[in-house]
């Protein structure tokens, strides 16, 4: 057996991805579940060193029951991997988001992912090897409209990343990010049908302001979403990050992720902001005009 491996978020996308394909090299997996429904759905795929646990990020005491599964089953061992791959995406037009969806994804996607790591560093200290793999995003280095709280959630991540990495480095307890670009996934589905939702409970004002924003951002997301890397390529890049002697601090997966983050790296702000823009086919003075009529 190559090690064992704790993946949060496993229940589809790049988390049950990541348990598959590191399932196959020979890793334990511990996948992390949110519902007993998903634990039972991974057993049916017929893995044979998974183990599904129940792991809600954003609850403490499930937290810690997931801590104490995985501790009897590894016994003396220590945890080789930690996969920080449980995320939501919030979306919609910071002017009118509810805070308390500005709070949903944080809680998540930031929060959760440091009292995860937090609460598994004393078994990946007991490994020679301990490794911590966070799931970034090139969302994380480029910003996009009415992504306003996911891009906010992995930029915080970028930063967790850096300073764990430092601050572990005592214990040569390596820690990687994984900045993928657009991913074949249901996440992205998902945030179509929530910013559906949520646009039905915005004022009359909102709905008038934003809707071309809206409507162009909405179309440029489908054709995106349909020519994504598939979710396996992203598990390969993690298995190369628990595998290999020395780390990469950041691994960039996908042509649009490596394009995005130069672009972010050489362009100014204004000139990135217009290329966006233009991309995404956002209308041009858009609250002007609506406002005037």
């Amino acid at each position: 057996m190559k090690g064992s491996v704790v993946i949060t978020g496993a229940s589809s996308g790049i988390g049950e991805a990541c348990a598959i394909y590191l399932d196959k090299l020979g890793y334990q997996v511990f996948a992390g579940v949110r519902r007993e429904a998903d634990a039972e759905a991974l057993k049916c795929k017929a893995l044979k060193k998974t183990i599904p646990i129940i792991l809600d990020v954003t609850d403490e005491a499930s937290i810690k029951t997931a801590v104490k599964m995985v501790q009897l089953s590894l016994g003396s061992h220590g945890l080789t991997g930690l996969v920080n791959n449980a995320g939501i995406v919030s979306t919609g037009p910071l002017e009118f988001l509810p805070i308390s969806e500005l709070r949903k994804q944080l809680e998540v996607n930031v929060i959760g992912q440091i009292a995860v790591t937090q609460a598994f560093l004393p078994l990946l200290r007991k490994s020679s090897t301990g490794r911590i793999i966070n799931m970034g995003s090139d969302s994380g280095k480029v910003c996009s409209p009415l992504l306003g709280p996911y891009c906010a959630s992995k930029f915080a991540l970028e930063a967790l990343t850096d300073v764990l990495r430092m601050e572990l480095q005592p214990w040569e307890i390596n820690v990687s990010i994984i900045e993928p670009g657009a991913v074949t996934t249901p996440i992205w589905g998902k945030s179509i049908e929530q910013v559906d939702k949520i646009w039905e409970s915005f004022p009359d004002q909102a709905k008038k302001l934003y809707l071309p924003t809206l409507e162009a951002v909405r179309k440029t997301a489908n054709k995106i979403g349909q020519k994504g890397i598939s979710a396996e390529e992203v598990a390969k890049v993690v298995s190369q990050a628990l595998a290999v002697k020395r780390p990469k601090a950041r691994y960039v997966v996908g042509m649009d992720a490596k394009i995005n983050i130069l672009l972010a790296k050489i362009m100014p702000e204004r000139v990135l902001d217009k290329l966006i823009s233009l991309y995404l086919g956002l209308p041009k003075n858009a609250e002007r005009q609506n406002s005037s009529t």
